[in-house]
C-alpha cells in the first residue's frame, strides 16, 4: 500500500509533469510566469485545490451519479478556488492582483478537472490525495522553473515575496525578449525539448 502511494506521489514529479510531460494547463504556465514568485504562487494555489477536489471527488464517488458528473466535479473545484481566492486576498493580496483572473480559471484548468475524472472518481481517498499533490507539487516545479529562468534571462533577476534579487550583473543587457508573451512560448519549447533529450536518455 505504501509503495503504491509512493507511485501516485511521485509519478506527478517527472513521468506526469503536467506542462512538460502531459502538456496541460498551458494557459496559466504561460501567463504568469514572468517572475518565480508569480509561478510559485500559481502552482500552490492550483496544488490546494487539486488536493482537495481529489479527496471530495473520492469521498463522493459512490454517490455521484455518472451522468452528471462533470457538473458535481466543476462545483467541487470552484468550492476550493472560491477559499483560495478569499485566503490568497487575506494574506497575500499583492500575489492575487498580479496573477489576477487566472485564479478563478483555475475552476477550468484541465489538470484539475483531468485528474477529477481520469484518477480520483476512480480511485480511494488515500491514492487520490496522493494524485492530487504529486501532480500539484510537480506543476509548481514547473512554473518556478519556467518563471526563473524567463526571469533570469529577461530581467536578470529573481523574485520573492515581492523583492527582486540581482542574479546577473546590472551591466549585461537583460533578454527583455523572455518576459514578453512570445517569450513565454519560445522558453516553453526550449523546455520541453530538454525533457524530452532528458527523458529519452
Amino acid at each position: 500500500m505504501a509503495k503504491t502511494l509512493v507511485q501516485e506521489f511521485t509519478k506527478g514529479l517527472w513521468e506526469e509533469i503536467p506542462p512538460f510531460r502531459l502538456v496541460l494547463g498551458l494557459c496559466p504556465v504561460l501567463a504568469v510566469t514572468k517572475t518565480v514568485e508569480n509561478g510559485i504562487g500559481m502552482g500552490v494555489a492550483t496544488t490546494f485545490v487539486l488536493v482537495g477536489s481529489n479527496f471530495f471527488v473520492s469521498l463522493l464517488r459512490k454517490f455521484i451519479p455518472s451522468k452528471v458528473r462533470i457538473a458535481c466535479f466543476i462545483i467541487i473545484i470552484a468550492t476550493f478556488v472560491t477559499l483560495v481566492e478569499l485566503l490568497m486576498q487575506a494574506f497575500t493580496y499583492p500575489l492575487f492582483l498580479k496573477l489576477g483572473i487566472f485564479i478563478p480559471l483555475i475552476v477550468v484548468n484541465c489538470i484539475v478537472l483531468g485528474r477529477s475524472e481520469a484518477f480520483a472518481f476512480k480511485n480511494g481517498i488515500a491514492r487520490s490525495l496522493a494524485d492530487g499533490l504529486g501532480i500539484g507539487i510537480g506543476f509548481t516545479l514547473a512554473l518556478a522553473a519556467l518563471g526563473a529562468v524567463r526571469e533570469l534571462l529577461g530581467a536578470g533577476t529573481l523574485t520573492f515575496w515581492e523583492t527582486p534579487i540581482q542574479i546577473l550583473s546590472p551591466t549585461i543587457q537583460p533578454f527583455t525578449f523572455m518576459i514578453e508573451a512570445p517569450g513565454a512560448f519560445v522558453c516553453l519549447g526550449l523546455m520541453l525539448c530538454l525533457m524530452n533529450l532528458v527523458g529519452s536518455k
